[in-house]
């Protein structure tokens, strides 16, 4: 299993995933100027969901044979599982071990970025082996 983390396709995956990573960071700054920061962190990933399923089947996943109603399907249910990763994450980070550190500047931007990047590997694995099988 390792050795999928060194393969070329992993590499795009990282690059197409990075691009939907930073609309998804970027556009949480927008959401939060009228939402919650927990609403804006849901909002902000559907959002780069939505990059990155677009990013996946076209640059990542070529060789798919699945139909696009079945990726779609498969690659929200392994999103609902990251989406709940970088939820509890970030919550976890801007609400109690950042502040117990003492951290007090860019407390919700370190928490979005780290809850972000903790589902990168998981959820490889999920669209690889589901969303675009």
């Amino acid at each position: 299993m390792i050795h999928e983390f060194f393969s070329k396709q992993f590499i795009v995956f990282l690059i197409t995933g990075g691009t939907a990573a930073l609309v998804n960071f970027g556009s949480r700054f927008v959401y939060s100027q009228w939402v919650s920061f927990s609403t804006a962190v849901i909002l902000a990933y559907i959002t780069g969901m939505i990059t990155a399923f677009v990013l996946a089947k076209v640059f990542v996943f070529k060789e798919s044979q699945q139909s696009i109603h079945h990726s779609a399907l498969f690659f929200c249910l392994v999103n609902l599982v990251a989406v709940l990763q970088t939820w509890l994450i970030s919550m976890g980070l801007a609400y109690y071990l950042l502040p117990y550190l003492g951290v007090s500047i860019f407390v919700e931007e370190i928490a979005h970025a780290v809850g972000i990047a903790v589902p990168v590997f998981t959820s490889y694995l999920g669209h690889k082996r589901w969303s675009f099988r």
